[in-house]
């Protein structure tokens, strides 16, 4: 996909829903993936059912709390997002799962929070961080890798977590090491290869460190 299929089908949908993507500005190092987690990595979030009054403002007004109280923004109101590098949208990328099909390869996006925002309505609508408005599905990360929030959609409601530190996770670095080495046709080899090289970098100090001693 050209830079003006991306910034007319993607860019546009989330700058209205207030996030301005920074494209290419990834901080270096940054781990390609979060997932397996455990509930004892989880220090936070909250759940809302569908039949909640007010549903898509009470999502923005707890999302943004936990945004600001966690760290997930910088100064500058920065922070990453996971989007995929295609055009395939979160509901589509919902089917591929059930079906058990490969989804589209995805990768973190800087953006910045704009003054006026709408991440749990205009932006769950924008097909990529979500379903529709109040059924959002997107995972977001702080610049710095120490916070990981998640949200997703369930039978009854929305669920929204977060993880400290991701990057230290026992539980999610053997699933990434898992994930790295796994062998199927529905396996997204790219992902596994950063994975693979993130995981080779992270431990080549500690290699380093040890052979000094």
């Amino acid at each position: 996909m050209g830079i003006q299929e991306r910034e007319r089908k993607m860019y546009r949908p989330l700058r209205r829903a207030g996030l301005e993507v920074i494209p290419n500005a990834v901080p270096d190092g940054t781990m390609p993936f979060v997932f397996g987690y455990r509930p004892d990595d989880i220090v936070g979030g909250f759940s809302h059912r569908y039949e909640t009054p007010r549903l898509v403002e009470r999502l923005n007004e707890d999302w943004y709390d936990l945004a600001v109280s966690s760290g997930l923004l910088d100064r500058r109101r920065e922070f990453l997002v996971q989007l995929p590098q295609g055009t395939r949208t979160h509901g589509a990328a919902l089917q591929d799962m059930h079906w058990g099909r490969r989804t589209a390869p995805t990768a973190w996006t800087r953006v910045r929070l704009l003054d006026r925002w709408d991440i749990m309505g205009r932006g769950a609508a924008s097909a990529f961080l979500g379903v529709h408005a109040g059924h959002p599905g997107f995972g977001m990360m702080a610049l710095d890798s120490s916070v990981y929030v998640s949200a997703s959609t369930g039978e009854r409601g929305v669920d929204v977590i977060m993880v400290r530190h991701p990057d230290r996770s026992g539980n999610i670095l053997q699933w990434l090491e898992w994930f790295a080495r796994w062998d199927s046709p529905y396996s997204d080899r790219e992902l596994q290869e950063r994975i693979a090289v993130w995981l080779a970098g992270r431990d080549a100090p500690c290699a380093v460190s040890r052979s000094d001693r």
